[in-house]
């Protein structure tokens, strides 16, 4: 076993190594391979939380959001019910909304990186390490650095900090520097790097289709600098990389190409090897299926760990996962010396988090859980982050002076809607507040034929706002879907009346209407940022951020404004 637990990223001392080797020397079998499951809880029920510190023995668990009462609660109870501590994790992506409702959402990583600043990761690091150690977090399932190279991708989106290599580096090292000063392990994620493919880990295994020379000058610098600045763990994503799976090994058919998950060429290969990466490595969520459609569930749960994994994340059914894991041990798919080295390098993160000091968890003051500070970055990071992709002279500013009457076209995943309670109507009623008319377009008994007229509308509306709230996940891209017949709502009048688009979460939604002359990207529906968007378009406050991706979508056409006033139709 080849562990060096004095050096980056554990930084052990002899006290902390002796705990480490005592307690490994104290666990059966049994209870080693348990230790290599990180599970998930949803609330605090105590015999939920009794049932598994005292029999099924996890090495950590994943809290989803709860109220911060609810989540001191779980960890309490999860921890005295844990003979060794356990490691307590979160999705603290955006904030310390990640594990507690009332936490800070400082911001979407790509609204963070529009800012242009490093600062703002950095403040996301501090937001997410000080609130998430308040309610007994230590491990962090973030930063996501993922280079968002393709926008048809469904699932990187505004998760990640764009895609420009420089700028997810130092966006993620800042990250990653700040919230482990607060004792919250960062995990980079998801290794070798999502973002080349338009697959969804969630729905089918993706491709990182690089050259090994492409992805060094890339992926891998982003990673060796993440690593390098002490990243303590990293992720592992349902993800093939064929050049280095066949650089590790030549012969590799592609019938035989394995998501990273389960590929000892991309984990102790590329990972441990190349990369020289010390700390500990666990799997993305063993429940999607881009692993678990992937491979047969009992072929597949032993050999995360057969290829370098040390942690096995969630489970489809637990005892069933715990018998394929202790099955596949029995059988040989892996050794006794590996179960001992991910066990090793799993206590060795306990140890260097603290967590050897004491087993009773001590929480923090919860006063910092959304404190002022953290919502004054909040709003700072919510006004420069918003994007003026496209502007049409003489729009702004949009008051109720210049454009009294406006046409608000909703659209979201459920429909055109804007139902109370959606961030639509968040921003219809901020529209409506300031003294704007609002008429909310509805597509019923629209028909060919019977549309209203250009002159009619012309007539009824100064100005028309589109609001667009698509998440991208589980389908392709979070593409606009037009009211019937032929598109009702498509923006066909931004050449006669004023029209503005404004995207709450997607950055490129001008694919879909690259006719329209001013589009705004605001990465985020939080209500700071609708806030701060209405100062923007009521010309008090000016557009500052800078887009951390190819906002047009590779379309020339997206960048240009067709109209009358274009030479070739003025010489027809």
């Amino acid at each position: 076993m080849s562990i060096d637990l004095r050096a980056n990223p554990f930084f052990l001392d002899d006290t902390q190594i002796k705990w480490v080797e005592d307690t490994l020397a104290s666990m059966t079998d049994e209870d080693k391979l348990h230790q290599l499951f990180c599970l998930v809880l949803y609330n605090d029920d105590e015999e939920y939380c009794r049932y598994l510190g005292e029999k099924i023995r996890p090495g950590g668990f994943m809290n989803r959001a709860m109220s911060a009462r609810e989540c001191v609660s779980a960890v309490s109870r999860m921890q005295k019910y844990s003979r060794i501590p356990l490691l307590v994790a979160a999705n603290l992506e955006t904030g310390g909304n990640g594990i507690v409702k009332e936490g800070t959402m400082l911001g979407k990583p790509m609204q963070v990186a529009a800012t242009g600043d490093a600062e703002h990761a950095r403040r996301l690091g501090e937001v997410c390490g000080a609130e998430g150690a308040a309610v007994g977090c230590n491990w962090s399932f973030a930063p996501l650095v993922d280079i968002d190279y393709n926008w048809r991708n469904p699932i990187t989106n505004v998760r990640t900090f764009g895609s420009n290599v420089e700028t997810v580096e130092k966006m993620g090292v800042s990250y990653v520097k700040a919230i482990q000063k607060h004792g919250v392990a960062a995990a980079i994620k998801h290794f070798p790097g999502d973002g080349c493919d338009e697959r969804d880990q969630h729905v089918s295994a993706s491709v990182n289709s690089l050259s090994c020379e492409e992805w060094d000058k890339t992926y891998g610098r982003v990673y060796s600098s993440c690593i390098e600045a002490g990243a303590k763990t990293v992720m592992v994503g349902h993800i093939m990389q064929p050049a280095y799976t066949r650089y590790f090994s030549p012969d590799t058919k592609d019938s035989d190409m394995l998501p990273a998950s389960v590929s000892p060429e991309l984990v102790s290969g590329l990972l441990r090897k190349k990369l020289g990466f010390n700390g500990l490595i666990i799997t993305d969520s063993t429940a999607m299926a881009g692993l678990a459609a992937h491979l047969p569930r009992e072929y597949m749960v032993p050999r995360t760990i057969a290829a370098g994994c040390d942690m096995f994340l969630f489970t489809k059914n637990l005892e069933e996962d715990i018998s394929f894991m202790e099955k596949g041990y029995r059988e040989g798919v892996f050794s006794r010396e590996r179960l001992d080295e991910a066990v090793t390098r799993i206590l060795a993160l306990k140890a260097s988090l603290g967590l050897s000091n004491e087993k009773e968890n001590s929480f923090d003051d919860l006063s910092v859980v959304g404190c002022d500070t953290h919502k004054a970055w909040s709003d700072e990071c919510a006004s420069r982050a918003i994007t003026l992709v496209k502007e049409e002279k003489g729009v702004f500013p949009i008051t109720p002076e210049r454009f009294k009457r406006v046409l608000f076209c909703p659209l979201d995943n459920k429909g055109n809607t804007a139902e109370d309670g959606t961030p639509n109507a968040k921003l219809r009623k901020a529209l409506e507040e300031r003294g704007f008319a609002l008429t909310v377009f509805t597509p019923q008994n629209v028909t060919e034929g019977n549309m209203a007229s250009v002159s009619e509308m012309a007539e009824k509306y100064d100005i028309i706002i589109y609001s667009a709230m698509i998440r991208a996940r589980y389908q392709p891209v979070g593409r606009i879907e037009w009211s019937s017949p032929q598109g009702a709502n498509i923006p066909t009048l931004c050449h006669t009346i004023p029209t503005v688009f404004i995207s709450l979460e997607s950055p490129y939604h001008l694919a879909d209407v690259p006719q329209v002359r001013t589009y705004i990207n605001c990465y985020s529906s939080a209500q700071n940022v609708i806030d701060a968007l209405m100062e923007k378009l009521e010309g008090k406050s000016e557009f500052e951020g800078v887009s951390p991706v190819d906002a047009f979508c590779g379309k020339w056409d997206a960048r240009v404004s067709f109209g009358p006033e274009c030479e070739a139709l003025k010489n027809k």
